[in-house]
């Protein structure tokens, strides 16, 4: 894999910083944590900007409204966009990175023609209906029902952990279609319209203080026959195919964004005094050696992200490594935001001013990285499998 960049790809990085020096901060700062309504406006009014610019869905088929880009420009805009502090995709996260690369993969002519385009502009929002209170690591248990009604499925169960599914249009949904096989062998996978009756949304209060994450309660919702993607009771094979974007390639925006972090955690232990005599945290030795060890993980795991896309641009489908990117990540996330707060004296959320309160935040965020998308512990188990080759335990 040659990643080296060429000119045409410099080119490519000129044009965008340029943009991204003008459209960022025009594009102003986003409402306050708590605001959904707002947030959704700010975050599909940023994406309507990327697709004016031709900058949404590189990493797209041309033929799905894309770009189509070489994987080396895909990296470049990672970078740029990180560089330049862009707005994270936030509400748009599941539609662009989850649900329309499974679309391209997997979907109907249809649903394609319908959904993707609507995705890429900003018009809809989606939410991932996965984990269930009993069904989290172990999702193939999942319980929530989906029975056939002529041209309509109807549906009874509840998901959780439904990341922004308050301010949601449609829902990738994991239902149970046969009851009696296997627990892999029964499930669909299912477009959900989630302005319908039937279907219930409860935002969760997080330690953050946030309403991140939903419950999303199923009583008669429908979705017809059409918006089932792959067959009947084979929603299990099209569920890894969306995992595999989640894990891998999902999370490079957050890999390059952790450099901005460490460059941040730096600026804080130069300027947070440690004594009289006017040493900074900076001064400690240990410190300075643990933030180059995380320098060297971070990079590290950068490689085998852009090893990732490579691979899911050579194949149409992310490589089993998204496994090992989402773990190390999950795992350096916590490092990097723990090591900060420690430089800063471990602040109060509710008392902390400016940039204690912002850092004490993320540590609190970065705690869900280890469950989210799948815990550690089962990430692990798929390393060993799917990359290592080791036979399942008994």
């Amino acid at each position: 894999m040659d990643l080296t960049y060429s000119e045409a790809d410099e080119r490519f990085r000129a044009q965008l910083r340029s943009w991204l020096e003008q459209a960022v901060p025009a594009h102003g700062a986003p409402p306050p944590p708590g605001d959904w309504p707002a947030r959704r406006a700010y975050d599909t009014a940023w994406q309507r900007k990327l697709f004016d610019a031709g900058y949404a869905g590189l990493h797209w088929p041309k033929a799905f409204g894309g770009q189509g880009v070489a994987v080396s420009q895909q990296l470049v805009y990672l970078e740029e966009y990180a560089r330049a502090g862009a707005p994270y995709i936030s509400v748009n996260f599941v539609g662009m990175m989850h649900a329309g690369p499974t679309l391209i993969a997997e979907g109907t002519d249809e649903q394609r023609a319908f959904h993707l385009p609507r995705i890429l502009r900003g018009d809809d929002v989606w939410c991932q209906g996965f984990s269930e209170p009993d069904a989290g690591s172990d999702l193939a248990s999942l319980r929530t029902r989906a029975v056939r009604d002529g041209d309509e499925y109807v549906i009874h169960g509840q998901k959780i952990w439904s990341t922004r599914a308050h301010v949601a249009d449609y829902c990738e949904l994991l239902v149970r279609t046969d009851p009696e096989a296997r627990k892999h062998r029964g499930i669909s996978w299912l477009i959900l319209d989630m302005h319908q009756p039937g279907v219930e949304v409860r935002p969760m209060r997080t330690i953050d203080g946030e309403s991140h994450f939903c419950e999303v309660f199923l009583d008669g919702a429908r979705a017809p026959v059409t918006n089932r993607v792959g067959a009947e009771n084979d929603g299990w094979r099209v569920t890894n195919v969306t995992l595999r974007f989640e894990r891998g390639t999902a999370f490079a925006q957050h890999v390059i964004t952790m450099r901005s972090q460490l460059r941040a955690l730096v600026e804080v232990a130069r300027t947070t005094p440690t004594g009289p005599g006017g040493q900074t945290a900076w001064d400690d030795s240990g410190l300075r050696k643990q933030v180059g060890r995380l320098e060297a993980s971070v990079e590290a795991l950068w490689r085998l992200t852009q090893l990732g896309i490579a691979e899911a641009e050579r194949t149409g489908l992310p490589a089993p490594t998204g496994s090992a990117v989402k773990l190390r990540f999950s795992e350096l996330a916590q490092e990097i935001t723990e090591l900060t707060l420690r430089v800063l004296g471990r602040p109060v959320l509710g008392g902390a001013p400016g940039r204690a309160r912002e850092a004490a935040r993320d540590y609190l965020w970065s705690l869900q990285y280890t469950i989210a998308a799948g815990t550690s512990q089962i990430q692990r188990n798929l390393v060993a499998e799917r990359i290592l080759g080791m036979p399942r335990s008994a």
